[in-house]
């Protein structure tokens, strides 16, 4: 029985998804013709989403059974994705009209992925988990492929598409071991089962998570299940790029983090180990593999793979000051990985995107502002203080060696320094390699200020970081107030 509570619950969601049947409804009847007015619609419709979201009220809420449940973790994370998928259909527009792919299917199908998103964020059962899940993968797998006339975006979404249905296939093969061991899917439930001195989880209940658990570091594409990250991001669409690099990556942790803390809480000891693995391999992976590069979307592949080692290096410490570190460095995350595929969307000679990392040779000469900013980004990428990446680094690293994990902190403090080298090498070819061709004039204003303004957060944050922190340590609260 739906009750009107229940509604209320997911009221966002409800709203966000008639608002994307009927801009895809408008786009079916009045054409291609009619992109950007669907596109500016698509980002009212993220905004607005947002907006309810911050009316709902700070008590936690449960809707249909248990199955979802809204609370402060859930508010924190979905505002970081909406806003990651409002700014991927802005930096879109003009770049889809350049290269010939403006259809009115795209910004609708970011709206479909980003209520997939929401749901993970709130899934509070294995089934809406997996609803969640696959609602945001198979959105994420047409506009992977969106440019249908490229090879390598038709390779892309088809490599995307394979891995990611193998790793579901894991996940769902997980969720079944847990429910026939544990004989529930409910979070709530499996927590109490794990709770007290003579639970037992069994040897089933384990193997699932580990299955389970892959299913889910293939979504943030951790190590080892990061194989598709540097082909999907060389062979999308820059902005489809930008915007797996950031909302699909904060909803799938925000997911990792709500499982591992809520239902199996209690067994800790046993997931903490495999965290601290796939965070290490993460990291050293990240840092190492990225300096061969001279492609810059590949680079950025293999930065996020290197970035999301270092968020998990908080959940590794499984405190509430861990999961409150992960909180401020998706959000620090987020603006930075915004900003920079800004400037590789103004990477173009002769109308042609240009992607290799020798062609920003000499850009602090010909466009000193576009250099400037995107040194902002690789300074902070790199974790230099006092930019905002290096207080993301600060608080995921102090949480870990406030748990006794001193080798995992000092391992991400070393691979941070080697990586360090590939951002810094950037820098370097902007500001001291004879200039390259002038890049053409930023087309389209709305790139410009989303970089600049990226830029600026990047650069100011720690004038006033405390909206973001005290933010943060209100959604890790919740999860261990309820756990």
């Amino acid at each position: 029985m739906v009750t009107s509570a229940d509604l209320y619950s997911v009221l966002p969601e409800l709203i966000l998804a008639v608002l994307a049947m009927a801009l895809l409804m408008y786009g079916v009847f009045r054409g291609d013709k009619t992109v950007n007015t669907v596109s500016w619609l698509a980002v009212g419709a993220l905004v607005l989403t947002a907006i309810i979201i911050s009316a709902s009220p700070d008590t936690e809420q449960s809707a249909f059974r248990g199955q979802l449940i809204v609370d402060q973790f859930a508010t924190y994370m979905k505002w970081l994705v909406l806003i990651g998928s409002a700014l991927a259909i802005i930096m879109s527009m003009n770049y889809n009209e350049r290269e010939g792919i403006q259809r009115f299917e795209f910004p609708v199908l970011i709206l479909f992925a980003s209520l997939g998103m929401l749901l993970m964020v709130s899934a509070n059962d294995l089934m809406s988990l997996y609803v969640g899940l696959e609602l945001q993968s198979l959105s994420l797998y047409v506009i992977a492929a969106f440019r249908r006339d490229s090879t390598k975006s038709s390779e892309a979404g088809l490599k995307y598409f394979v891995l990611g249905a193998l790793s579901s296939g894991m996940l769902l093969y997980g969720a079944s071991m847990i429910y026939g061991f544990a004989g529930t899917t409910q979070f709530d439930q499996l927590a109490t089962l794990f709770t007290g001195p003579n639970a037992d989880p069994g040897v089933g209940v384990i193997v699932g998570l580990v299955f389970l658990m892959a299913g889910l570091a293939f979504k943030v594409s951790a190590v080892p299940f990061h194989m598709w990250t540097p082909d999907v991001y060389e062979g999308a669409p820059t902005p489809v790029t930008a915007l797996f690099a950031v909302a699909p990556k904060i909803a799938a942790i925000a997911l990792l983090v709500r499982t591992m803390v809520g239902p199996f809480g209690e067994l800790f000891e046993q997931w903490q180990q495999i965290i601290i693995f796939i965070s290490i391999a993460s990291m050293l992976l990240g840092a190492l593999a990225a300096i061969w590069q001279t492609n810059i979307k590949r680079l950025m592949a293999y930065s996020s793979i290197g970035h999301i080692g270092y968020a998990l290096v908080g959940l590794a410490a499984g405190s509430e000051e861990g999961i409150r570190g992960i909180g401020v460095y998706m959000a620090i995350y987020l603006v930075m990985n915004i900003g920079t595929f800004c400037c590789i969307l103004s990477m173009r000679r002769q109308g042609m995107m240009v992607e290799g990392i020798s062609d920003l040779a000499g850009l602090a000469r010909n466009q000193p502002m576009m250099a400037a900013a995107m040194a902002i980004f690789m300074f902070s990428m790199a974790g230099i203080p006092p930019l905002a990446g290096f207080f993301g680094k600060l608080y995921v690293f102090m949480a870990a060696v406030n748990e006794g994990l001193y080798v995992l902190a000092i391992i991400g403090v070393l691979t941070s320094v080697i990586g360090a080298f590939y951002y810094l090498r950037i820098i370097k070819i902007m500001y001291f390699d004879e200039p390259a061709e002038a890049f053409d004039k930023m087309a389209g204003r709305e790139v410009g200020t989303i970089m600049g303004v990226s830029g600026l957060f990047t650069l100011l944050f720690f004038v006033f970081p405390t909206p973001i922190v005290s933010a943060a340590s209100k959604a890790a609260a919740v999860l261990f107030s309820a756990g």
